[in-house]
């Protein structure tokens, strides 16, 4: 039986970047739905005690098994995204290792901040943007829907839920806005490192 995680941080400690109302709306109500309803799908099947990342990956692709992906998935995403998120009084800064692969990988904070905000402004529709790593090297990445890194054999190190109901009530159709102020404020830069 799975169930919905607890928050990291009290539901007005991202304010005012995001309102207390939209965490009770996307966590207490979206989150809690998927977490629900992947119960429900996976009740009596052999998928009832599996990790959330083997559903994933057992039911990814699989037309048949496509409501179980997407709930797994969504819960899956949605865990990674609270946990990426860090209410701050001056920002955080990576620590030397993340910052070196960031370096690396992109040139500079700066430049992995634009490829970011690229693709998470380039995906049409509902999807995830991330920071991945292939275990060797950093990328950023977009994904539709539910999917995520874990089809593709990477592994998330940081996820931007870029779903309108993670920022419309406080952003309305402006996108960018959000993804500006989540990544100059509210990286939890600490589980990137923990997660490399």
């Amino acid at each position: 039986m799975f169930t919905l995680m607890s928050l990291p941080f009290d539901q007005t400690a991202l304010e005012p970047h995001i309102s207390s109302r939209t965490i009770e709306f996307h966590y207490g109500k979206h989150h809690q739905a998927y977490v629900d309803n992947l119960n429900k799908l996976v009740a009596g099947t052999e998928l009832e005690t599996e990790t959330l990342e083997n559903i994933i990956t057992k039911t990814a692709g699989k037309p048949e098994q496509a409501a179980i992906f997407n709930n797994a998935a969504q819960t899956f995403n949605h865990n990674i995204f609270w946990s990426c998120l860090k209410p701050t009084v001056t920002p955080m800064t990576p620590s030397a290792e993340v910052l070196e692969m960031i370096n690396t990988s992109f040139g500079s904070l700066d430049e992995f901040f634009v490829e970011l905000k690229k693709v998470a402004l380039k995906q049409f529709g509902s999807g995830w943007a991330w920071l991945v790593t292939d275990g060797s090297k950093l990328q950023v990445m977009k994904t539709a829907n539910g999917d995520n890194p874990l089809t593709h054999n990477l592994k998330p190190l940081f996820a931007l839920d870029i779903w309108e109901h993670s920022y419309y009530l406080d952003y309305q159709n402006k996108r960018a806005d959000f993804v500006d102020a989540v990544l100059a404020n509210l990286i939890n830069w600490d589980y990137i490192h923990q997660n490399l």
